[in-house]
């Protein structure tokens, strides 16, 4: 079985979005190695400063966005009328398809504010569907403790492990994904089987791990080649997500909260947005 290596790392960098909301982001918009994700941004604050203003109401389309939270909670309202709260440990899933209008709120929990966002893109023959929002509490999420300070929860797709394949509650994405957490104390390992169709990616929220003799560290993403093995140890007490999908081998033309595949789609959408079309719809 070929072990998957470090291409490529990517250092995260300070930025900020909504309403001042202070983020670690990585993004891959030009990066083929990237698709199907397009970016990850990490929330972590225990300044309440450094979110208060949180998302007000913004367009999208092109795209779907998954948000885990590891602490705090985060409110999601749309304009097709989808309320959430997600709690310590939840994820939820919006695909905007050809127009949604929401906002999101990210609240601590016991002074502690940590989570991620992660655009995963659409491609072409999906990107004008119906908008759709779903969200998933701690309790559903599939979690397997492979001992006492080794854990892997799995929110999306389906991963191989010793030869048991662990389902996440998220299945019906724009195109297949694998997405995971595994958190684990200094010495641990985790190996797993990935569909060798699919990139993967991980980046590390917490501690350094080692990938094949390469290390990451916390605020990095690591880009693998192909293989069908993945194979990590924990350096340091780590916390890693592992994003996996099949690429979309198709031209990105990113302008703000849209997504397409041309200037002209974009256009489109800034008008369909300016004239209510969003809504209508």
């Amino acid at each position: 079985m070929a072990i998957r290596r470090i291409q490529q790392i990517i250092q995260s960098h300070p930025s900020s979005d909504g309403d001042g909301v202070k983020i670690q982001r990585v993004h891959g918009f030009d990066n083929t190695l990237f698709s199907p994700f397009l970016m990850i941004d990490e929330l972590k604050s225990d300044n309440a400063d450094d979110y208060i203003g949180g998302f007000p109401p913004h367009p999208h389309r092109g795209i779907e966005t998954l948000t885990y939270m590891l602490h705090g909670h985060f409110q999601h309202k749309d304009h097709m009328g989808n309320t959430g709260e997600l709690h310590d440990g939840g994820a939820q899933w919006m695909s905007a398809g050809k127009g949604v209008i929401h906002s999101e709120m990210p609240v601590m929990t016991d002074g502690k504010l940590h989570g991620f966002q992660i655009w995963i893109n659409l491609p072409a023959a999906k990107k004008m569907q119906p908008a759709q929002y779903h969200d998933f509490q701690p309790a559903v999420i599939t979690e397997k403790a492979l001992n006492e300070n080794n854990l892997i929860r799995v929110i999306s797709g389906d991963l191989t492990i010793k030869g048991e394949t662990l389902t996440g509650p998220l299945q019906k994405t724009g195109v297949p994904t694998t997405i995971a957490d595994w958190q684990a104390a200094a010495g641990e390992q985790f190996r797993s089987c990935l569909n060798p169709d699919f990139q993967a990616l991980l980046y590390v929220y917490k501690g350094e791990i080692e990938v094949e003799g390469a290390r990451v560290q916390a605020g990095q993403l690591a880009l693998l080649d192909q293989g069908e093995g993945l194979s990590l140890a924990a350096t340091d007490d780590s916390g890693v997500l592992l994003l996996s999908g099949i690429p979309i081998d198709e031209p990105v033309v990113h302008y703000g909260p849209f997504v397409m595949n041309s200037m002209e789609e974009i256009n489109q959408a800034i008008s369909d947005y300016q004239n209510g079309k969003f809504v209508a719809e």
